[in-house]
């Protein structure tokens, strides 16, 4: 029985699924800190397996519930109407792993594409398209809220190591965070993806594959608008000389936003302070940001709370 997942048996697990694996390619992806993850490649088929871990690799004790994994599938086939999401395969519940289709060989990561400059406003409002999609077609939607109404995994994978340990690490920050906490937890009004930033947004031309759905659930689809921009905002401060280009993708993906989505903008403009302190001070630091960039996004965050900005404009102009 395959326990932990490898390149080195990838090939047993999907033999016992029944799928291609004869003269397969394993190659071992990034996974974050939170999943290993095989991308499998044979004549005619890709495809990805995707194992949870129950002990995340991060330097601070972090813990998830390894079913979440099952959560993502269902999410995925929830999602799987809007045509954004990679197709399940199968799944296996012994050990918590789960197959999808792979995206296409020429699909990369926008997150890739920033870092090298890159400014597609059609990548933006795809962006914005879809997460206003996945809002809009889950908004009040009681059959959503009762698939998935448990926030377990989100406050173990976000509000636990992103906003509480961030209070209190800077307890000058603690007030703001666990008010904004309190506000978050009682609009639950849509699905909410958990994780959507540039690394989980897979683009092919201007089109986008929404990936890594583990955190999903019905709540607060602020947060996602508010994570979004965050990523954009820390790219601003790593790559100063893009910014102003970076600041027009923002704009691009919120006007993109289904109407729904468009009404909760002032709520995710109060998320962005929180979680880009949470990337200086939570348990999962921008591995990409110097000590002088922990610095001002430090500040940058705390002037921010004393009064959350209205536009990615005016956060750039503080």
């Amino acid at each position: 029985m395959v326990s932990e997942l490898s390149v080195e048996n990838a090939a047993e697990w999907l033999r016992r699924h029944e799928l291609p694996c004869d003269g397969a390619r394993f190659t071992e992806l990034g996974g974050g800190i939170s999943n290993k993850v095989i991308l499998a490649e044979a004549p005619g088929f890709r495809a990805v397996l995707k194992q949870s871990l129950g002990q995340l690799r991060t330097r601070q004790g972090w813990f998830s519930d390894r079913s979440r994994i099952f959560r993502e599938a269902a999410a995925m086939r929830w999602n799987a109407s809007a045509g954004r999401v990679p197709r399940i395969l199968f799944e296996d519940p012994e050990t918590f792993t789960i197959a999808m289709e792979a995206a296409p060989e020429s699909a990369e990561m926008w997150k890739t594409q920033l870092f090298r400059g890159e400014a597609s406003t059609g990548t933006a409002r795809a962006a914005g398209l879809a997460l206003g999609s996945i809002i809009s077609m889950t908004w009040n939607n009681a059959e959503a809220e009762a698939a998935f109404g448990d926030q377990t995994v989100f406050d173990q994978l976000r509000i636990d190591p992103y906003y509480r340990f961030t209070a209190k690490q800077r307890p000058e920050a603690a007030d703001y965070i666990h008010n904004l906490i309190a506000r978050s937890a009682a609009r639950r009004v849509s699905l909410v993806h958990g994780d959507f930033s540039p690394k989980n947004l897979l683009v092919d031309d201007d089109s986008v594959l929404v990936i890594d759905w583990e955190v999903t659930h019905y709540g607060d689809p602020a947060f996602d608008i508010g994570f979004l921009l965050n990523h954009l905002l820390m790219k601003t401060i790593a790559l100063p000389q893009h910014a102003a280009k970076i600041a027009g993708l923002a704009d691009t993906f919120l006007d993109a936003l289904s109407p729904e989505a468009a009404g909760l903008i002032p709520a995710a403009f109060e998320h962005l302070p929180a979680l880009l302190l949470a990337r200086v001070d939570g348990k999962s630091p921008a591995e990409y940001f110097d000590a002088a960039m922990r610095e001002r996004a430090a500040s940058l965050a705390l002037n921010l709370m004393q009064k959350p900005a209205s536009s990615f404009g005016e956060v750039l102009a503080r």
